[in-house]
């Protein structure tokens, strides 16, 4: 058994300690702190990314390619527009994987003037039959054209167009006429498009714009009214494109420089 006296002596000792270290521990770090040196800077973490050799040497060619092309075009700029279509689409132009349409049987005059008026667009002008060379198998061929209209900027744009009946998953690429009269038909189009640099094909950006026509099939007696009814819905889908063009076009500003009137070459 331990006496009254040794308790009380621990009990001394102990609050004793408590109270030098409360003391010390303040002062400890009010002195530490007007004398303390880091233990040494920050590393340089560019020396352990991989070098700019390696990249080139394990990346593709093509790749490497597209990744390193710079916009060319200064503003104000002329645009070229094209439409584009599967080979042997009718009435177009250009044998090989795309073919050319020069008609413009559903986008309206309205529509162009909306992209005359942005900012920045000197002029826009279409690519037409006498600029194309037969054989059409790349973007070059409608660059080169688009280099012979002046115009810095290259927009190529087409529509994917399908017919449904009912709703059926699988699409009908043909219409017979008097074909279910009383069911419902429906048209879907997507109108796609990318803006390229006419001088080396460096992307600006690419849009897309969906639009969809309900119907009865009984109001397609002809081939003239499904024709009707497909570019009624070809046009609607270019209007949301040029919306779209509208928006990607505030960010285009902002990459391309704006050339000082001196600097531009005389007009011919």
């Amino acid at each position: 058994m331990m006496n009254a006296g040794f308790l009380s002596a621990t009990r001394f000792y102990w609050k004793s300690v408590g109270v030098a270290v409360l003391c010390w521990t303040p002062c400890c770090f009010l002195v530490g702190c007007a004398s303390y040196v880091t233990p040494g800077g920050g590393a340089d973490l560019t020396v352990l990314g991989v070098p700019k050799s390696t990249r080139i040497g394990q990346t593709d060619v093509s790749i490497y390619t597209a990744l390193e092309k710079k916009p060319l075009a200064a503003l104000p700029t002329g645009l070229a527009v094209v439409r584009v279509q599967a080979p042997g689409y009718r009435f177009s132009h250009g044998q090989g994987r795309y073919a050319v349409v020069t008609t413009r049987d559903v986008e309206k005059e309205e529509q162009i003037a909306r992209l005359q008026k942005l900012p920045m667009i000197a002029g826009v002008a279409p690519v037409n039959r006498l600029l194309l060379t037969d054989r059409l198998d790349s973007d070059e061929q409608l660059r080169q054209a688009a280099a012979k209209l002046h115009a810095d900027m290259t927009l190529i744009y087409t529509f994917e167009t399908q017919f449904y009946v009912q709703d059926m998953a699988r699409p009908l690429t043909v219409i017979s006429l008097g074909l279910s009269p009383n069911k419902k038909a429906r048209i879907v189009t997507t109108a796609s498009a990318v803006l390229m640099d006419t001088r080396n094909g460096y992307i600006y950006g690419v849009l897309e714009a969906t639009e969809e026509h309900n119907a009865i099939t009984n109001a397609w007696s002809s081939e003239d009214a499904i024709e009707a009814s497909r570019r009624q819905t070809e046009s609607r889908a270019f209007e949301k494109l040029v919306g779209e063009f509208e928006k990607m076009w505030k960010g285009v500003l902002q990459r391309v420089p704006a050339q000082p009137v001196s600097a531009r070459p005389p007009q011919p």
